[in-house]
Parts: C-alpha cells; sequence; structure tokens
C-alpha cells in the first residue's frame, strides 16, 4: 500500500535552523545599508624580501585597526588566477587588499585590489623605490590609532581616466573610516600628499600639528613634518573592472537616496530657495491711490486727446471744402 499524502509530508527532510551564533555572523556579513570604515587586508607573496615585509609593517600602522596582516606566503597571483585572493578577503571580511612581492622580473613589486561581492573589482600593480619606513623617522611624532588621513593629489593625470584615477579611488576607499557628524581639528594629525610628475608618484606622509594662528583667528596653523612611510611608485599592471560591474558597485540602496522636494531648491552658496504659486491676480481691477501727479498726467492726457480730435475735424472739414469747389466751381461760403 503506497503512503498517502500526509504520511509523505512527514517524511520529508525538514530545513534545519542555524544556530543563535552563525546566525549572528551571516547577518554580520551581509551587506549594510550604513558602511562602516573598509577593512584591509594585507599579505605576503610567494617571495618577499625584507623591504617589502616594512612596507605591509608600515600599511598595517597606518590603517589600524582595521587591517589584518597574514605572515606566512602565499601563492597567488592575482592577474592570472584571482580565486585564492576572493577567497582570503571573504575568509577575513575585507573588501581591499594589498600583495607585495619580489622577483627578478618585478622588484618590490605591490598589488593594490578591491573587491566587489566577493569577486574581484580591479587591481593596480605598482612598483616601489626609495622606501622609507616609520623607523627611518626616528623622533619624529606618529599619527594616532584610528585617524583618517587627509591626501592632497597634485598632478593632472589624477583627473583623467586611468589608471592614476582608479589608483586614486583606491587610496581614498581604503583610507574611509566610521561616518562622523563633525570632525575635532586636533583629530587631523597627518596628511598624505601624493604627486605625479612624468609618470613617477611620489607619496609623501607628513605629521600636522596645529600652531596658535599669531595674525590671530579661531582657525590654528598647520606645521608639516616628514614622519613616513614615504615611497616612490611606478605603475605596471592593471585590472579594472567591466562596465556592468563597475555600475552594479556604485549602486546606493533606495533607503539612501534622498527624496526630491517640490519648489525648493539650493543655489551655489547653499542657500536654499523655495517657490511659491499663487493664483492668478486681476491687477487692472484693483483701484489704486491716485495722487496728485496722476491725475495731471489724466487731465494732460485728456486735452491732448481734445485738440488732436478738433485738428482732425478741422481737416475733414478742409477736406470737404475743396472737393465742393472742384466739383461746382465755387466754394461752400458763397453758396
Amino acid at each position: 500500500m503506497a503512503p498517502t499524502g500526509k504520511a509523505a509530508a512527514k517524511r520529508l527532510p525538514t530545513e534545519k535552523q542555524p544556530k543563535a551564533s552563525v546566525s549572528r555572523y551571516l547577518k554580520s556579513v551581509a551587506p549594510q545599508i550604513n558602511e562602516g570604515s573598509k577593512a584591509a587586508l594585507l599579505l605576503k607573496g610567494t617571495r618577499c624580501n625584507e623591504v617589502m615585509g616594512q612596507v605591509l609593517k608600515d600599511l598595517r600602522a597606518m590603517k589600524a585597526p582595521d587591517v589584518k596582516l597574514l605572515t606566512k606566503k602565499n601563492e597567488i597571483n592575482v592577474f592570472e588566477d584571482a580565486t585564492s585572493i576572493e577567497f582570503l578577503c571573504t575568509k577575513n571580511d575585507t573588501s581591499v587588499f594589498g600583495l607585495a612581492s619580489h622577483n627578478k622580473k618585478r622588484p618590490n613589486n605591490l598589488i593594490f585590489g578591491r573587491t566587489f561581492d566577493n569577486q574581484l573589482l580591479d587591481a593596480i600593480e605598482v612598483g616601489v623605490e626609495n622606501y622609507k619606513s616609520l623607523s627611518d623617522y626616528k623622533g619624529a611624532p606618529k599619527k594616532r590609532v584610528g585617524s583618517k588621513p587627509m591626501f592632497l593629489f597634485v598632478g593632472d593625470k589624477w583627473s583623467a581616466e586611468g589608471p592614476y584615477k582608479k589608483l586614486q579611488n583606491y587610496f581614498l576607499t581604503g583610507s574611509v573610516g566610521d561616518p562622523v557628524e563633525s570632525l575635532v581639528l586636533k583629530g587631523l594629525d597627518h596628511v598624505i600628499v601624493v604627486t605625479e610628475i612624468e609618470g613617477k608618484i611620489y607619496f609623501r606622509t607628513y605629521f600636522v600639528k596645529l600652531k596658535k594662528n599669531p595674525n590671530g583667528g579661531t582657525a590654528p596653523v598647520p606645521l608639516l613634518t616628514n614622519s613616513g612611510p614615504d615611497m616612490d611608485l611606478t605603475i605596471r599592471r592593471t585590472q579594472f573592472a567591466t562596465p556592468d560591474m563597475w555600475k552594479a558597485s556604485l549602486k546606493q540602496p533606495a533607503q539612501l537616496s534622498k527624496k526630491k522636494t517640490k519648489n525648493k531648491s539650493t543655489n551655489a552658496f547653499g542657500e536654499t530657495i523655495g517657490k511659491i504659486h499663487l493664483e492668478r491676480q486681476d491687477i487692472g481691477g484693483h483701484a489704486g491711490k491716485r495722487t496728485k501727479t496722476l491725475r495731471k498726467a489724466e487731465q494732460n492726457q485728456k486735452r491732448e486727446e481734445a485738440e488732436e480730435l478738433e485738428r482732425e475735424l478741422e481737416k475733414e472739414k478742409e477736406e470737404e471744402k475743396r472737393e465742393f469747389k472742384e466739383q461746382w466751381g465755387y466754394d461752400m461760403e458763397e453758396k
């Protein structure tokens, strides 16, 4: 005898509910409406010399506490197979990464990259030269842990589409911290100046010390001091996202889109301008106050109109007399 529908339903395997800890973890790694600071993953390639290892340590100090540094070497080639780096970024819940390596073909090599939806978005490979670490500036003041850097990009190529624009976008994206409503001047303690000259990128870091303005005023005067790390970069290989993937990465959730307010706009100075709609008014039917000047003007206008009418009547009489004389041979008065 075949089992009935009720008996068959009892035998079907039910979906097992995840544990509370698993649910919390899945909720934490799920896409959020308001994203916080972007965590970075720093790791070594198959071969990595002492200089590039020091580069990763200094980058960790600059990005702390939102950074993870892996000490073991990894056999990863981002431009040929991105599966490994995508797996590590997903496992460590990071969206930006830096891969340091060194070999005879590409000495002192550093790859900056980003992921989107657990897939490689873009990657830029640069060569590092003339590196000065944080330890080379002994006695120099250092940034506070968790402080956000200020960036200054010098050069024309930063505003043009291409690898320089992508590298600029990477620096800004990787330095994003937790959103704040207001800034404290003491928190602006370091600035990174990135200068492009003839294809070479000069990366310089300065500590900012605020001094009292000698000319008076409430705004302090910044004093810059070399603090490191400093390095010269040269772009080597690049891999950019497809147009569809790039468009998807820029999409914003509907909850963050501001609703457009009708009849309300903001000008270039930040002032709010409103537009009010009123019913059409019959201005011609309203009797306004008549001043003495308006009365005199009205009298003069009426007098001029009467004089013009008299002149037209005189002109018509003269025309009639002329026609009568031409027809009958004598004037109307002689009749």
